[in-house]
């Protein structure tokens, strides 16, 4: 055990010294993509970005972003494609973006209940709205560049789930049956189906280079970024706009879409460009619209409730919430009574069975009376009834013992609650649950100890055993149904593969 454990803190001390050694490396990852290890400015679009918890407006559409097909959007994500089969949706940004250097972080989920995927979920910049096609969702023979998280493997090679960049001047068509490999300007395999965090893409376009780093989704630190692929003397269009797109075909997954952060980046010793000074006149009427008549339901609501609760009027807002000690107050006092109901009936239970075991006690000492008055020869009892009584007896006790320490907790719970009623400590409220851990503990012993006693008779009192029952199988009867299983066995794995062959197309 020693030798065990010493092992185990010599890893744990190389694992620490590897981390501190590499640290440095990881954490310059991000800044490292940019050429010339410069530092652009970041400066966050809010009218290219997306985010809950706040995602949609009240009439269900998403600010400065259109949605398409299957896109299932909602107050903190957007489901792209639900898990069904042959589905296609995608998001777009209703404005094109003309930004030199740009940097794109997505959020998002893959997650599915088979072993495999389909088909995948891919991020755009291109000159147009790819609104619906065969690509993912989107139209094909794009102007721009794709960055595909392909999750079916159609090729065959076992290589995905994959991460692919595939760009495109308009002419050329994707190679679905290769999974695009033979079109891709930089792949790595990365899975990203069920993680336990969501997974995050961060695409950084910046002096004609293109990067993605990618968080597996293992970890809840967000900046948790590794090298994926870098694409040189990348040529994209100067306006375009944005999106998100996935389908699925014969498999199928969830493709959700938590948020999307966009940043102008601008080269250091520039002067970053000036914010625009006030939002489309035609935005702010829409928007102190909404407000307006937010504001009016609200003052409605309050003079409802004005007039049903008048005693509570004058009295101030803050005393309708909770403080965090309040909470927690709260907290504790709710799992005592969950503990100190359950032991309520826990006791009730407990009761039942004492007065069946009374009631059975008293039956067969009446049963041993009868037999001592009746007897001629006037033997005592058996030996196999006195130590059923004696077993019986015991048992009894045991449970009058274990009744005792119930009622004992439930007094204990109580004067607690009673005592603590305004106000309880970190102390006594350990303190109190220790004692109701040991009690637990008195309480499950007693009953291993009751089970044990009582498998005594149990195990002398054998019932006869049962004559062995003729067999009604004959040889030929068993060979003939060993055939037919077989047959059977065989017709369904031919059934099967014929099913997977089938599911492999892409749509």
């Amino acid at each position: 055990m020693a030798v065990s454990i010493a092992k185990f803190l010599a890893a744990d001390v190389c694992f620490l010294i590897i981390t501190l050694l590499f640290h440095p490396v990881c954490a310059d990852i991000s800044a490292g993509t940019y050429t010339g290890g410069e530092t652009p400015h970041r400066r966050f679009e809010y009218k290219y970005s997306f985010k809950g918890p706040h995602l949609t407006q009240s009439d269900g559409k998403i600010p400065f972003w259109v949605h398409t097909g299957n896109a299932i959007p909602s107050s903190d994500q957007i489901r792209i494609t639900p898990s069904l089969r042959s589905q296609k949706g995608s998001v777009w940004t209703k404005s094109p973006v003309s930004f030199e250097h740009w940097e794109a972080e997505v959020a998002f989920r893959v997650s599915g209940r088979g072993r495999m995927g389909a088909d995948g979920l891919a991020i755009w910049f291109t000159s147009g709205q790819g609104l619906e096609g065969p690509v993912y969702g989107a139209a094909d023979m794009w102007n721009g560049v794709g960055i595909f998280f392909d999750s079916f493997d159609n090729d065959g090679k076992k290589n995905n789930p994959v991460v692919l960049v595939v760009g495109n001047n308009g002419k050329l068509v994707y190679d679905h049956q290769n999974d695009g490999s033979t079109q891709a300007l930089g792949t790595c395999l990365r899975d990203f189906r069920n993680k336990p965090y969501p997974v995050r893409a961060k695409v950084i376009y910046y002096k004609k280079t293109l990067t993605v780093l990618i968080n597996n989704g293992f970890t809840p630190d967000k900046d948790d970024f590794e090298f994926c692929t870098k694409v040189e003397n990348m040529i994209i269009p100067q306006t375009g706009y944005f999106g998100i797109s996935a389908a699925t075909g014969g498999l199928a997954d969830d493709h959700d879409v938590l948020s999307f952060l966009l940043f102008r980046l601008t080269e250091p010793g520039k002067e970053p460009p000036k914010a625009e000074k006030e939002i489309p006149k035609e935005e702010k009427d829409k928007y102190q619209e909404e407000f307006e008549n937010f504001q009016q339901e609200l003052d409605k609501k309050k003079e409802a409730f004005q007039k049903e609760h008048p005693d509570v009027q004058g009295q101030p807002i803050e005393d309708e919430y909770e403080s965090v000690n309040e909470r927690e107050i709260r907290q504790v006092f709710e799992g005592q009574n969950r503990i100190h109901l359950e032991i309520k009936q826990l006791n009730r239970q407990l009761a039942m069975i004492l007065d069946e075991q009374r009631r059975y006690v008293s039956a067969i000492t009446e049963e041993i009376s009868k037999r001592a008055v009746t007897s001629q020869s006037g033997q005592a009892p058996s030996q196999d009834i006195d130590n059923l009584v004696t077993t019986q007896q015991e048992v009894l006790r045991q449970l009058n013992e274990l009744r005792n320490t119930f009622t004992a907790s439930v007094k204990q719970l109580s004067v607690s609650q009673q005592g603590n009623a305004g106000a309880i400590g970190t102390y006594e409220t350990v303190q109190h649950f220790n004692d109701i851990k040991e009690h637990l503990h008195i309480v499950k012993r007693s009953v291993e100890h009751i089970i044990q006693k009582n498998m005594d008779p149990s195990e002398k009192l054998k019932c006869p055993e049962l004559p062995p029952m003729p067999s009604c199988l004959s040889t030929s009867h068993f060979v003939v149904f060993v055939v037919i299983q077989s047959l059977l066995f065989f017709g369904y794995i031919m059934y099967k593969s014929q099913q997977e062959a089938a599911a492999k197309k892409f749509f």
